[in-house]
């Protein structure tokens, strides 16, 4: 649609249209604004060089960690692999490091430095590098959802549980309001606990991970949970239907993730016999219902590793990690395919690459430091706050 169409139509760009138009800037976005610097080129023969020879100059003053999701470029110099928590939780475990370079995307690096000391600078080698589940829950938005909780009259019924994957200003609204944060590992275990504090859970952001925990792992009914649309006027909910609600679900979700479809799990059996289906539990309802196995990405490399030589597996989660998994395991006489036929990289964590690696490990070693992500002192308190009951948890 163009200019002139949209203007005879009187259709106003919302302020997410313009930023994903390049023609606004949210600083407080999990896109970040921009990466500043001269970039080697792509096509350089000697970055994988120029990275090792910065490492080496750095030594243990640098520790780099790569989520499962990053390309195999980047991984190759993580000083640890895993998911945003286990990651967060390394940093924090070497305090000898003056810098840490978080391979990941932007939340993930607020995350290691809440947990980190004040001594040590988190750097993330991209600013752009967000994570569109995250975008979909601000501050402001989450906000105006319990003030609709406050006039519905159920608003200190409500335990606010949030995903790892949020913003630190979810993150602290949730310690502020008595809640916790939980992963894609302990999302029972967390909703477990909320529900021994008051009646209501209000998950953020991601409806998928929340409604999959609640009916498949805690035996709940699809009944039992409402969706609030942060686009519609009191979400899109009556006071009556959350009143009646156990889960009030934030209308969110993995843009990778949401990609799969029940027809994706009928494909492969169809053209794999005896596949064995596994999925991550940020997938749909009906495709988590439709697969074999479900479980965060832990969950599945080790189900990888413990899996018989011979066995097949279809994986819906990110392609990075797939296709890593894939060589990984071939050898073994396992074959591993991805769960759809299109392919899907997580297009912000492939933000990261080698030029933007090389120029911040570089930039560090000449002492010039670089994309730091700092969080403030009022937002790192209370999403702390919400992190260590996490960590409480049995």
């Amino acid at each position: 649609m163009t200019t002139a169409q949209t203007q005879e139509l009187d259709v106003q760009p919302t302020p997410l249209a313009l930023l994903l138009l390049g023609r606004e800037a949210d600083p407080r976005s999990e896109r970040g604004v921009e990466c500043p610097g001269d970039l080697p080129s792509p096509s350089d023969p000697n970055l994988v060089e120029r990275a090792r020879a910065a490492r080496e100059k750095l030594g243990s003053k640098v520790f780099v960690l790569g989520h499962h999701y990053q390309r195999d470029e980047v991984i190759q110099f993580a000083d640890v692999t895993g998911d945003s928590f286990k990651l967060a939780r390394d940093a924090a475990a070497r305090p000898e490091a003056e810098y840490i370079v978080f391979c990941g995307v932007h939340f993930m690096a607020e995350s290691a430095d809440i947990l980190t000391s004040d001594d040590q600078k988190v750097v993330l080698p991209d600013l752009a590098a967000g994570c569109s589940m995250a975008d979909m829950a601000t501050a402001e938005q989450v906000a105006e959802c319990w003030d609709v909780l406050i006039e519905a009259g159920v608003a200190e019924q409500v335990v606010p549980v949030s995903y790892m994957n949020s913003s630190a200003d979810i993150k602290a609204f949730t310690g502020k309001h008595g809640g916790t944060i939980c992963t894609s590992s302990n999302a029972k275990k967390a909703l477990e606990w909320a529900f021994e504090q008051g009646e209501k859970v209000l998950f953020l952001p991601d409806q998928h991970l929340g409604r999959n925990t609640a009916v498949r792992d805690m035996g709940m009914s699809l009944d039992d949970c409402v969706l609030y649309n942060p686009h519609k006027p009191n979400g899109g909910l009556t006071a009556e239907q959350l009143r009646n609600a156990k889960m009030i679900l934030w209308r969110g979700h993995c843009s990778v993730h949401g990609r799969f479809s029940v027809e994706s799990v009928e494909d492969v059996r169809a053209r794999i016999p005896g596949v064995n289906v596994l999925v991550h539990p940020e997938c749909k309802h009906e495709v988590v219902s439709a697969a074999d196995y479900v479980g965060s990405t832990e969950y599945i490399i080790k189900a990888l590793e413990a899996a018989p030589a011979g066995s097949k597996w279809a994986i819906g989660t990110e392609l990075n990690l797939v296709r890593r998994l894939a060589n990984r395991f071939a050898p073994e006489g396992k074959e591993v395919v991805f769960l759809d036929k299109t392919v899907c990289f997580c297009s912000t964590m492939n933000r990261i690459d080698l030029p933007h690696l090389v120029w911040t490990l570089e930039s560090l070693a000449e002492g010039n430091l670089v994309n730091r992500i700092e969080v403030d002192r009022e937002t790192e308190q209370f999403a702390k706050l919400a992190l260590e009951r996490m960590l409480a948890l049995p």
